[in-house]
């Protein structure tokens, strides 16, 4: 069975394989707050992940290898994650008081009835989730399932940097960890709100709506801050390492901000706008409390405020960190530069404490 759920783990390093860049994270708990002991992030080589999937084995290892060496840290095992795209979930309930083994036996036996796949293709876990409503006999379990080939493709690059898989996540699960150790910051409870994070990511923007620490909806689109480095490119005449590098430290024409971060802000904003909008079109329901801006495009300087002004919704960068103690080699002012990325890599480090 996959790692999906996890039974007990020692420290995991949480690392996150995105478009663009591998990020790695380790915590600890020091008494009811977790410590950052050390981050790192490590670009990736232009189209060695393609939508989520890895597409240059050696190119994501070498990134691994060296996102290691960055961070400073002895820890070897890791808990990374497949996109939800590629896993099918399914709550069935079954009979109360199956051992696992048990309940693993009847749910290989009754999987192929949710699974479009032959089993032989696929790796599935399960979670109980409590009893069912309508008998207390029964119970709900959650049946999750992803191809083969999907794991051990993360499988392989991490052994290429000398680095083990503990545990396989599912990224909207590890979004819900990380947001169940910030909600608190968002009211005075974090309790009955409904949220909308916003992660925008160098190719893809997905939409989490999030009501009481759990994603309710959830909607890619094809739109990301690769977008803006690509103007910027065109419209100056840069390289692509010229071009993000010139978006980061600044140095641009004068125009920049008008000709050319103006127009992908606006744009982003209607990106946003639109996918709220399909989901308060799904009946679940016509209001957020709040938004949340995630991933690497999230920092955009004026992103926030055009984002609160025109959708009139509350709006902050989630950063998981900022509750969190400090380790000694970690500075705090790269850190909150980049906790918004690190929202997935968070969910998956703290799966240490489970």
């Amino acid at each position: 069975m996959l790692g999906l759920f996890n039974k007990k783990a020692k420290t995991l390093l949480g690392i996150d394989i995105g478009s663009t860049s591998v990020k790695l994270l380790e915590l600890s708990r020091q008494g009811d707050r977790y410590r950052v002991e050390a981050y790192a992030i490590e670009p990736l080589p232009t189209g060695a992940v393609v939508e989520k999937n890895i597409a240059e084995l050696e190119g994501v290892g070498l990134a691994l290898a060296r996102v290691l060496v960055k961070a400073k840290t002895g820890l070897k095992n890791v808990a990374v994650a497949v996109a939800g795209s590629a896993v099918i979930t399914k709550t069935i309930d079954m009979q109360a008081g199956l051992s696992d083994d048990e309940m693993e036996t009847r749910l290989k036996i009754e999987a192929d009835q949710y699974i479009p796949y032959s089993l032989d293709e696929v790796a599935i876990d399960f979670d109980v989730q409590g009893a069912s409503a309508r008998n207390p006999e029964r119970v709900n379990v959650l049946l999750a399932a992803c191809r083969k080939e999907n794991v051990e493709v993360l499988e392989a690059a991490l052994t290429l940097a000398g680095l083990t898989a503990r545990v396989v996540d599912v990224e909207a699960y590890a979004v819900e960890r990380s947001f169940g150790v910030l909600a608190s910051g968002l009211a005075a409870s974090g309790e009955g709100l409904t949220v909308a994070l916003v992660d925008i990511g160098a190719t893809m923007t997905t939409l989490s709506v999030l009501h009481c620490g759990r994603i309710i909806y959830s909607r890619e689109q094809l739109f990301g801050g690769r977008q803006l480095n690509e103007e910027i490119q065109r419209r100056y005449g840069l390289s692509v390492e010229q071009a993000d590098l010139a978006k980061k430290n600044g140095g641009l024409p004068s125009d920049y901000v008008n000709e050319v971060l103006q127009p992908f802000r606006e744009a982003l904003v209607q990106q946003v706008s639109r996918s709220l909008q399909l989901f308060f079109a799904s009946g679940h329901s016509k209001t957020v409390d709040h938004i949340l801006l995630a991933g690497g495009t999230a920092s955009v300087p004026g992103l926030e405020r055009l984002i609160e002004q025109q959708l009139n919704t509350p709006t902050r960068i989630a950063n998981p960190f900022s509750d969190m103690v400090l380790g000694g080699k970690v500075d705090g002012v790269a850190l909150a530069n980049d906790a918004p990325a690190l929202m997935i890599a968070c969910g998956l480090a703290l799966r240490s404490f489970d």
